[in-house]
């Protein structure tokens, strides 16, 4: 039976403290000023920003109040050094940030006139470096971490150890598998001693994790990663959270004009995670990552330099 969930704020204050593991980029960001022409030169504007999806939730973490490190691979870059300097600068601790000799890790995406993406690529070689073995030295931080977040762009042995290093230690996991190809190799490190706390794909991901997931919205496959929790997103078409006893809550999507779709998904990741640590019930939690997600399209930065916790709470008392 399917509910519609109000939105409602979670318990004020963060106790825990979270890890995330997934990739640090450079972006490379080109928005188009008119409607884009193909095979010609279009007008527009372009610019540079620290990304990377494990990055991203790090810092609209750091910036909404939950302690977080990162762990991530940068090369002995520019852009790498720049990563690190303005990911501490903004509170996350980077002490487990992992250099390798590859060139750090750079995305471009080519947005329309109206915000959305028209394409992107992605050179991940340095995430690609990180193995097991180069993440041992952080493994004890990660081992004391309230909450882990992973990003489905780590290779899939990766993944593996840390799902072993959270069963080990009790962490809740949450995992975003970024998209459907990072969900099929994602889907090779799940099996049913590696429990998930929540996972949030969208529905093409999921199409591509049922099989390695038990969860009664995927199906109840015995050889899978117990999953508690599945949060399903469709943009603009709102998401809807799925529990472990087979409800299903429907969320809308609030209201937002839409400047830049880039970070969406990573702000709403964050916004859950923040919630859950600071109280929440996952249902209100999601309710509280779908408002970080509208506020941050609805700005030209792929994590809002002015996200704080006061500033969604004060749009989900607003939202109807």
């Amino acid at each position: 039976m399917t509910a519609v969930l109000p939105v409602r704020p979670g318990a004020a204050g963060v106790l825990g403290r979270v890890v995330v593991v997934g990739g640090a980029l450079m972006d490379v960001l080109a928005h188009s000023r008119q409607p884009l022409l193909p095979r010609t030169s279009n007008p527009g504007r372009v610019h540079t920003t620290p990304g990377g999806v494990g990055r991203n939730i790090a810092e609209n973490l750091a910036r909404l109040g939950t302690p977080v490190g990162l762990v991530a691979v940068v090369g002995p870059d520019a852009f790498g050094d720049r990563i690190v300097e303005e990911a501490a600068s903004v509170g996350i601790d980077t002490r487990e940030m992992i250099s390798t000799s590859e060139p750090t890790g750079t995305y471009l995406a080519v947005l329309d006139h109206d915000g959305e993406m028209a394409v992107a690529l992605s050179d991940l070689a340095a995430t690609e470096s990180l193995t097991p073995g180069r993440l041992a030295a952080a493994e004890p931080a990660i081992a004391g971490a309230d909450l882990l977040v992973i990003d489905g762009n780590i290779p899939a042995p990766v993944v593996g150890r840390l799902l072993d290093v959270a069963a080990g230690h009790g962490i809740r996991v949450v995992i975003d598998p970024v998209s459907v190809a990072k969900a099929q190799r994602l889907a090779s490190a799940l099996r049913p001693d590696r429990p998930v706390f929540a996972i949030t794909p969208n529905a093409d991901e999921l199409a591509v994790l049922a099989a390695a997931i038990s969860h009664p919205h995927a199906r109840p496959c015995t050889a899978g990663s117990p999953v508690q929790w599945l949060w399903v997103r469709r943009g603009p078409g709102g998401s809807t959270l799925y529990a472990a006893d087979g409800a299903a809550l429907e969320l809308a999507a609030p209201p937002t004009h839409v400047v830049d779709v880039t970070g969406a998904g990573d702000a709403a990741t964050a916004g859950f995670v923040h919630a859950l640590l600071g109280g929440a019930d996952p249902a209100d939690a999601a309710a509280y990552g779908q408002v970080c997600a509208a506020l941050t399209v609805a700005s030209p930065h792929t994590v809002r330099p002015d996200l704080t916790d006061a500033f969604v709470r004060q749009h989900l008392e607003e939202a109807p």
